[in-house]
């Protein structure tokens, strides 16, 4: 006779949404300590949730892959695969916190008769909502976090009454590239132009931080941010631009960082997540709503249109690292 409950997560996309899904496998097992909980990721960030030991097994998803070549027969075979797997299982209850008419699509490919996630007003393609055999009202001024966490705690009964906490951890990456003495990284890329702090307080950023004997590493992931990550360590001794690493890696390379300074991407709320001191710089959405956290000290500044001061994550940095004023 099974007894524990079996639970299956719906979060597919992007790197950011699955970092801020972590807190519900906590919470689940925080109330249920002996539930199973499977996660269907997009197959670029299952190592996100691969990095929760709470987490029983991911079920990859290849979308964004698959409706590039959907006259493909082996796109079909590998669609045909991840129906059966996601059907292996008869889950007690399918939880979507996307709230995407994709997202409902694979919950209902469970054949589950209970999926549930936030209302029509809650989620942000509110017709997907009509599908959930149950809805809750979630404010959409909470927290990104906590528009996850209320699903979970919607769907079994219990209430949220403690801080996010992610769960996941990393062991520190060892690679020759990396400086010998401490490093802080620094994300200077993001995905729209909006989103960008300027170049030179990058460049101030970094050198304060070399004053007090932290070198910079300067992420990259196209060749306008490579460019940029090349200006900037030009311009700073020590510096380090990284090759291009792969999700797992990425996370072992943020959990080495004294500190962690970027703009408003998955990997700043990665980062957070690692419990890794870190600073959330907004430069088009709000720091309040999307607030970086995490185990370790974190802080956000900034809103749309009016982008933090140098000064201010100067002395942000300074003060997570106990450097003197």
């Amino acid at each position: 006779m099974r007894l524990a409950m079996q639970i299956l997560l719906i979060k597919t996309s992007s790197m950011g949404d699955l970092v801020h899904n972590c807190p519900v496998v906590t919470d689940i097992l925080a109330h249920y300590p002996d539930a199973a909980i499977d996660w269907v990721a997009e197959e670029a960030y299952q190592a996100i949730p691969a990095l929760h030991p709470g987490v029983r097994q991911i079920i990859p998803v290849a979308w964004r892959r698959w409706r590039k070549h959907l006259l493909r027969a082996q796109t079909w075979h590998e669609m045909a695969e991840f129906k059966h797997h996601l059907r292996a299982v008869d889950y007690d209850m399918v939880l979507d916190t996307q709230g995407l008419w994709k997202s409902v699509a694979l919950a209902k490919l469970s054949y589950n008769q209970a999926i549930i996630g936030g209302d029509r007003y809650s989620i942000k393609e509110g017709g997907a909502a009509f599908f959930y055999d149950k809805c809750l009202p979630i404010a959409k001024s909470r927290h990104v976090i906590d528009r996850c966490r209320a699903v979970a705690a919607g769907a079994l009964g219990y209430a949220i009454d403690t801080p996010p906490h992610y769960g996941i951890r990393a062991e520190p990456l060892v690679a020759d590239w990396l400086p010998a003495q401490p490093y802080a990284v620094l994300m200077h890329a993001a995905s729209r132009p909006e989103k960008l702090w300027p170049e030179a307080h990058w460049f101030e950023v970094g050198r304060d931080l070399l004053r007090h004997g932290i070198r910079a590493v300067l992420p990259w992931g196209n060749k306008d941010e490579e460019a940029r990550s090349q200006r900037l360590a030009a311009a700073l001794d020590g510096a380090v631009v990284p090759p291009l690493m792969a999700l797992d890696t990425a996370a072992r390379f943020l959990a080495g960082a004294v500190i962690v300074v970027g703009l408003d991407t998955g990997f700043t709320h990665f980062a957070g997540a690692l419990g890794r001191p870190t600073i959330g710089i907004f430069c088009d959405s709000d720091s309040e709503q999307a607030a970086v956290f995490g185990d370790g000290a974190c802080v956000s500044f900034g809103k749309k249109g009016q982008p933090p001061a140098l000064a201010t994550v100067i002395d942000a940095a300074r003060q997570m690292l106990e450097i003197p004023g």
